[in-house]
């Protein structure tokens, strides 16, 4: 009992450092991270032109907040089920998520513009933060917890 406890405590500790490392990439992300459009689609957007982009500077820190924000999500993710399958099937998801979205936003932004604001928001909604670890860990709990009440009834 006291081995469980100890343990939850570890797991419990990890997971709040990993969740705290993600809140101060939230925290710093004006400071650390080129995105001209923070202030803009906090400002009334609807009727102002796109600020000035530096496109390569912009995808070089897009990607590299989805990165981070995937690796301390993945890590996350080993710390709460201790499987690599889990882990190796989500990097697998987030390569695959965070290569759509980066095609489709800069797509978007170079082709389409001004006239697609608001899918330009939520694409970069989900690049910039780390909307899918709160999918996986439902989800994975989930399928968890249903094998697990398949092989009790085998």
């Amino acid at each position: 009992m006291l081995q469980k406890l100890i343990k939850n405590k570890e797991k419990l500790g990890w997971s709040l450092f990993l969740i705290a490392l993600l809140v101060l990439i939230r925290a710093f992300e004006e400071t650390v991270f080129y995105d001209p459009f923070l202030k803009y689609f906090q400002s009334e957007y609807a009727h102002l032109p796109f600020p000035r982009i530096n496109i390569f500077k912009l995808f070089f820190s897009f990607g590299m907040r989805f990165y981070l924000n995937s690796v301390i999500s993945l890590f996350l993710l080993y710390v709460i089920f201790k499987d690599t399958q889990i882990v190796k099937f989500s990097a697998l998801l987030y390569i695959l998520l965070g290569s759509t979205l980066m095609i489709s936003f800069i797509f978007i932004l170079h082709f389409f513009g001004e006239e697609s604001k608001m899918t330009l928001f939520y694409i970069r909604r989900f690049l910039i933060q780390p909307i899918f670890i709160l999918l996986f860990i439902p989800g994975f709990y989930y399928q968890k917890q249903s094998s697990q009440r398949r092989t009790a009834r085998n």
